[in-house]
Order: structure tokens, then sequence, then C-alpha cells
């Protein structure tokens, strides 16, 4: 099952000669991971995995959400209340590994699997008991804990994906230990407090009304107490914030409609349509806020949240059924940027899974606007093909230095060098291509090989320049106004 050296490096030998050396340019770079989920309880606490089932099958939905559309039951997969046996779950993933063959979840896996923990046997039916206890006696060891692990991968600087109500306690604690080779910081997300019409909405108030002392039970405290939660991020190290919506308008209200359509929330009494329109202009203020702190705004867009519903009510979000929708967002921008687009200390990274807005909206954007930033592939667009559309779509209108650098937006610890590695292989396939078709001298393309990895990500999300690194590969762009 060993992987191929030259996987993804392309398929006319000159360009894969090439990106070869490019390739190992950057192959042992170390990692920047600017936006992902991996939880810093898990990092904090550093308790050793309980079984491969846990580590490569129930968290990851992209795992789940294949195995499901071939009509395995998720609580059969460990979800909800499950009391389905880790050695089950986890010969349900080997009985049917043909059905991720050509999908980037395969080459995750396949990749982590070898790479990570020395396995060569390939998963399938009859050999699903055999590595679980493979893999069983490797988790036992102290060498394949969370923190360990993170190290092992050459890990630089890993951010977090964190609720405003958070008190960072498990943040405070890994910065405080020095045995923590990492940096690992938390992003600010606030997607729950924006809409009146979740459930929970009430609720989430009350809980930032506690947090902050600041009363949400109007609108002007709910803003209050969100510019006070993002110093608090800021004083733990966080440099970005991140949102996820169903599009990306951002439409101010007077402060008498969003007051009034609070209330409403409140009350219980509010409209579908008056929840889009607070909605949108809390994405409006929320750029303003960014505008004015200097935090990075990520904006996630364009996808159906929990589109199942009996699934959502039964397992709760984050189960495999979040699916893509029409995205734009020239149009829908417009005033945000309008307002804070030219501002040195405004900073936007557009993430989409509509690869059609690539070329039509946010190269464009990112091509013209020194705030807007093109996101990596995202989601469903994560894999090698998509990736290499991404480059095509977006380099010829902006430039190597207006995207983000790559972004493994993963639960699973184990995918993120593979997901990292993936990209590098994919860049410098790219990259050769261009030498080859004379667009790009060699020594171009060896330059931003290496700022793609390292110069550019920690431009893009401030995160400050590692002492090794070259000069900043965009000197136009303004310095950090965070600490």
């Amino acid at each position: 099952m060993a992987p191929h050296p030259d996987r993804l490096l392309g398929i006319d030998p000159a360009v894969r000669a090439l990106a070869r050396e490019l390739y190992a340019g950057t192959a042992d770079a170390p990692i920047i991971s600017p936006h992902g989920h991996v939880s810093p309880e898990l990092l904090e606490t550093n308790r050793p995995f309980t079984d491969p089932a846990a580590l490569f099958v129930t968290p990851d939905h992209y795992v789940t959400r294949l195995l499901h559309s071939s009509g395995i039951e998720l609580d059969s997969l460990g979800l909800g209340d499950s009391t389905t046996p880790p050695r089950e779950i986890w010969r349900a993933l080997c009985a049917n590994w043909r059905r991720f063959a050509g999908t980037p979840v395969r080459y995750w896996l396949e990749d982590a699997l070898t790479r990570v923990f020395g396995i060569t046997l390939a998963p399938a039916a009859d050999t699903a008991d055999e590595l679980f206890d493979q893999l069983s006696e490797r988790l036992s060891q102290p060498a394949y804990r969370p923190r360990e692990l993170l190290e092992s991968f050459n890990v630089d600087v890993l951010a977090t994906t964190d609720d405003p109500s958070d008190s960072l306690e498990h943040h405070r604690r890994l910065a405080a230990d020095d045995a923590v080779a990492t940096r690992i910081i938390p992003t600010f997300r606030a997607d729950a407090y924006m809409s009146p019409a979740r459930r929970d909405w009430p609720e989430r108030l009350e809980q930032l009304s506690a947090v902050t002392g600041i009363d949400c039970g109007s609108y002007h405290g709910l803003l209050d107490a969100l510019r006070n939660r993002r110093e608090h991020f800021k004083r733990h190290g966080a440099t970005a914030t991140d949102v996820g919506v169903t599009d990306a308008w951002a439409t101010p209200l007077s402060d008498e409609q969003a007051e009034s359509i609070h209330k409403l929330g409140l009350a219980g009494g509010l409209s579908r349509r008056e929840s889009v329109f607070y909605r949108r202009n809390m994405l409006f203020q929320l750029g303003l806020m960014a505008a004015e702190d200097g935090l990075v705004m990520q904006l996630h867009a364009g996808v159906i949240r929990n589109h199942h519903a009996p699934t959502y009510n039964r397992f709760g979000p984050d189960t495999g059924h979040d699916l893509p929708a029409v995205t734009t967002f020239t149009e829908p921008l417009r005033e945000l940027l309008n307002q804070v687009g030219t501002n040195p200390n405004f900073r936007i990274v557009l993430f989409t899974v509509d690869e059609t807005a690539f070329s039509r909206d946010i190269a464009p954007l990112a091509g013209f606007y020194p705030s807007v930033y093109a996101g990596a592939p995202w989601w469903f667009l994560d894999a090698p093909a998509a990736v290499r559309r991404y480059r095509a779509a977006v380099t010829e209108t902006a430039g190597f230095n207006k995207t983000s650098g790559f972004i493994d937006d993963t639960r699973a610890l184990c995918s993120i060098p593979s997901r990292h590695d993936m990209s590098r292989r994919l860049d410098a396939r790219y990259l050769a291509e261009l030498v080859i078709d004379h667009q790009l001298s060699e020594q171009d393309a060896h330059a931003i090989a290496k700022a793609l990895v390292s110069d550019i990500p920690r431009a893009v999300f401030r995160l400050g320049r590692s002492p090794a690194t070259s000069p900043d590969p965009n000197p136009d762009t303004p310095a950090s106004p965070t600490p």
C-alpha cells in the first residue's frame, strides 16, 4: 500500500521531473495551519486516542458521509448515542474501502496509515482485525498521543475554531506549557449569534452576557459583547475570525431596524425574512469590527447546512450533509468593501464551495481590493483536480500572493500532514507546468513554491515572520496591527 513517490506530480515526463525538484524544496517545510477544527481540549489534555475508529472514522465527516451514502447507518459508525463497538466501526470502513477509490479521502487515509503509522497492509474486510490491532498497539505508545503527533508532523502554527463565549482556558494552558512546540491559537467564530432564527439564539445571548457582563438583550449590547470577546481572543493569540453563512450578503440595517428585529427574535415573533436581514447586517458589522481590530476575516459562504433534517435532529451538526449552494460575492460584498475594502487594517479571505465563483467573483475582487484574498479550495473542492482548477482560475487574475496558502480545515488530526503534502505536490506540478510552458522561470518557481507554504500564509493571516523565512513576498501589505 506504499504511496508512489511521484503521486500527483503529473504525467508529462518533463513536468514530473521539475515538479519533483520543486516538491523536494517544500516537502519537509514546517506546516502552517491557519484554519482548522482540531479540539484544543484534545491537545491540552493530551489523552491517548482510544482506538482506530475514534481517530479515523467517527469524528471525520468526510469518511462518515461516504459510508452513509453507501447505505451504512451513522449510528453504526459511532455517531450520536451509538453503542457500536469500535472494532465493528473499523470493520465497516475496511469492508467498504473500495468505495473510497478515486476520492481524496482515500488518498489522505492511505498517506496517514503509511507515513504516520507505518502500516503496509491495505484495508479490506479480511485485514480489518489485523489492522485494528496494529493501530491499537501504536496508539498505546506515548509517541502517538495528540501533542507528540502534532510535533512529529512539524506543525509550526495551528489555529482552532472557538465560540466567542469560550474561556480559552485550554489555549492558556497550552501557551504556558514550554513543552508544546506548536503555536496553537484560537479563532473567533460568532455564527451562532448572527441569526435570531436559531433555536438556541436566546440561550447563546444569555451565555455571552454571563461571560462578558454585558446585557445582550439589546442589539447594541450584543455588538459590544462581541467586541469584548474579540479583544479577549486577541489577548490569547488569535489573529483571525471565521464566519460560515448561507450567502455572502453583507447589508447594513439602521440601528432602529436591527434593534426591532433583535427584540422580535427574543420574543419569538420573527419571520424568516427578518432573520435573514439581521444575519446579513451582522456580517456587515463583523466586517467593520475587523477593520477596527485588525483580526483577519475569513468568510466561508455558500453552504446549505444540515440539509437532511432527520439526520440533524438525531445526530446534530457536522455529520456530513452540509451541501454546496450557488454563491456570488461581487455584489453581496459591495457595501462592505466600499466601506472598508481599501482600509489597510481590514483583510478578508473568501472561501467557496461553488468553484465557478473563483474566476467569476473571488479572483477579480482579490485582483483589485488590497484587503481581499482568495481562500484555498475547501470542503468539496479540496480534491486534487479541483485544487488544480483553483490555481488556474485564480492565479491568472490575482497572482499567487493574493491567495491564502493551503487550508486543511480538518477535525481529523492525522490528516493534517497528508492534506498539506497533497497541496505541496499539486502546487509543484502547477508551477512546473508554467516553467515548461515558458511562462515562469525555474528560479521564480522555486521561490513561489516555498512562499506558498510559509511566507504567504504568514503574511495573509498576520502570523508574523518565521526567523528563517525570506523577506515578505508581498511588501506592499501593511504590517499587522495585532501583537
